[in-house]
């Protein structure tokens, strides 16, 4: 087994980054997959916190190769910012490798982003603004300008096409000012020369490490119920975060993806506008938000908490062809006195026990719970599996069980020691 994939199990921010961390040890490239700066990656390290949006959670292990792939929009000015701050910490980056296809985002998708989500007032998706969403319509459209684009062909005058178009939309539709087409055009032709010692095919770079036996690593940004296909749509991002997305995001077969792991916490939480059955607003949600921090990486925004939902989660392991589950955050349940577990829905007097497509059946659903005993250790302090109190233990089992999983890691704080595998499961 040389490759392995990591998804969101939720609505993303389940602490990828830090699971993606933990297992780059043991890998020779880390490749992420798809997104742009609307992830956010929090990896924690002899108690320095590293924030990450474009950059994979591996670049913390000095050497790594890490892989932006062509299933990434890239905002240069973002990427070079974050780039900076590893450098002025110390950290060694010249592992970074971008693939050459990858799209790029403009000044004018973040201005249409805002726009648009601006104009959809009391309906707003909850959209990170970050430019994503258009950057991802014009690479479909099949007008959008790839990192080869920029770094090897002459992009000034479709470029200053492209800002003309924009503009015009930006001015008749939305009100907006137009963008100073040369301003942009001089910026991104300094980022293509800072970009140029970076790029490369990445697809035959993972495929030859395959090849050679080499330990492959993807990381998946947002989560399954973002997905663009299979997520709450329209509450949703603009790729595809399953697992199926890191082989088109990274230019690899489906025969050359071994295993799959999940990541969940061990309540749910979610960003924005949508549906979202097992939600909070209670004192109990008030404790999730606050012990676990849960703010938005990216934007700052508070996350909606609720309880963990085993249909969300069956839902995801059967896209993703989950094999493994890592369950983060689970000492944010600590002091619970009572831990309840959506097992089914109720929707209109009938029992559900598979996740609806429909958000206005899904925003209609009521949780069915199960109600499992909490704990009162403080689980920061454990190390071994042995060392669980038995309630957590049951929690987890019955977790098992609802998902169909097997829960291979547990994640007990932020730093990479407090980390416990279960059962020595072999990921790799």
């Amino acid at each position: 087994m040389s490759t392995l994939v990591v998804v969101g199990a939720q609505w993303g921010d389940e602490g990828k980054g830090k699971i993606t961390d933990y297992l780059a040890e043991q890998a020779e490239l880390v490749v992420r997959y798809q997104g742009g700066n609307n992830a956010g990656h929090t990896v924690v390290v002899d108690k320095r916190e590293f924030k990450l949006h474009h950059i994979p959670s591996g670049i913390l292990y000095p050497g790594k190769t890490c892989i932006i792939g062509n299933g990434v929009v890239i905002n240069p000015r973002v990427l070079f910012q974050e780039l900076d701050n590893l450098h002025a910490c110390g950290v060694d980056t010249s592992g970074l490798r971008i693939s050459d296809i990858a799209h790029v985002i403009l000044p004018y998708h973040l201005e249409l982003d805002s726009a648009q989500e601006e104009r959809r007032g009391a309906g707003s998706i909850g959209t990170t603004q970050k430019g994503i969403g258009p950057a991802y319509v014009d690479k479909v459209h099949r007008s959008g300008l790839r990192v080869i684009d920029l770094v090897e062909g002459d992009f000034r005058q479709r470029l200053e096409t492209a800002i003309a178009e924009k503009n015009e939309e930006l001015v008749r539709l939305y009100g907006r000012e137009p963008l100073d087409a040369g301003a942009i055009i001089d910026e991104y032709a300094d980022w293509a020369g800072k970009l140029r010692p970076l790029v490369t095919d990445t697809s035959l770079l993972i495929n030859q490490a395959i090849d050679a036996g080499k330990k492959v690593l993807f990381e998946g940004a947002q989560g399954t119920l973002l997905d663009i296909d299979h997520g709450t749509y329209p509450f949703v991002t603009s790729s595809s975060p399953v697992a199926g997305g890191a082989c088109t995001g990274a230019g690899v077969g489906p025969t050359r993806i071994d295993r799959v792991m999940g990541v969940a916490k061990a309540y749910t939480t979610r960003v924005g506008a949508g549906p979202f059955p097992t939600e909070l607003t209670d004192g109990v949600g008030e404790i999730m938000r606050r012990e676990g921090r849960e703010f938005g990486t990216t934007t700052g925004r508070p996350r909606r908490c609720g309880w963990p939902d085993a249909v969300l989660l069956r839902y995801a392991a059967r896209l993703n062809g989950m094999e493994y589950l890592a369950l983060t955050k689970l000492d944010v349940l600590d002091g619970l006195r009572e831990i309840k577990v959506a097992v089914a829905y109720r929707y209109q007097g009938q029992v559900i026990s598979e996740f609806p497509h429909s958000p206005a059946v899904l925003a209609q659903c009521q949780p069915i719970y199960e109600t499992l005993p909490g704990w009162e250790a403080d689980l920061t302090q454990v190390r071994r599996q042995e060392d669980l109190p038995r309630e957590a233990v049951a929690f987890i089992e019955r977790l098992e069980e609802l998902s169909g999983t097997k829960i291979a890691l547990l994640s007990v704080g932020p730093e990479r020691e407090q980390t416990i595998i279960r059962d020595e499961y072999q990921l790799f």
